[in-house]
């Protein structure tokens, strides 16, 4: 099982027993990002994925991993690394799990939520419009995030994210 997995910088050709993870698209950049996954047993290998890696997450409770590269959101299996799911040219920027093993994705307008497959991605209702959202930091079940008002750049909002209920409120 896979209890580790880093995002690094291009490693020596050898170093690791390496997977390619790619999908044919006349679209695709030319970017590749380099993970390194830690086994249970302590065996290291790298996914080599297509895109600039932008986060990995892991979580025990859903079985799976989560990859988003500029190119493609991977799903893996948390098993074997293999591929299970992708999403072409996603547009999430951030990407975090909850406590509780559920998948949160973040665009630059919205918070989402995955818990079973990429194909039921759920959107966090918000009680403002947001802007350039970004994930600080958790206090228990809850994860804190700033973002600005949609169409007003200059005001910041800090808001928190209730992973118990999944609701959005402003904190101050």
């Amino acid at each position: 099982m896979i209890v580790d997995a880093q995002i690094i910088a291009q490693p020596l050709s050898g170093e690791f027993e390496e997977r390619i993870y790619d999908h044919e698209n006349p679209w695709n950049s030319a970017k590749w990002g380099y993970i390194k996954f830690t086994e249970s047993s302590g065996k290291e290998w790298l996914g080599q994925f297509r895109g600039e890696s932008r986060n990995v997450k892991i979580s025990p409770q859903l079985q799976c991993i989560l990859v988003l590269s500029s190119d493609y959101l991977f799903k893996l299996n948390i098993h074997n690394g293999e591929l299970e799911e992708l999403l072409e040219h996603p547009s999430y920027r951030k990407l975090e799990v909850a406590p509780s093993g559920e998948f949160i994705l973040a665009d630059y307008y919205q918070i989402e939520k995955m818990t079973s497959n990429l194909k039921d991605i759920e959107i966090i209702e918000s009680p403002i419009q947001m802007d350039f959202i970004e994930f600080l930091q958790w206090s228990d079940l809850q994860l804190e995030f700033s973002c600005k008002a949609f169409l007003n750049g200059e005001k910041e909002h800090l808001l928190i994210l209730d992973t118990v209920k999944w609701k959005i409120e402003l904190k101050n």
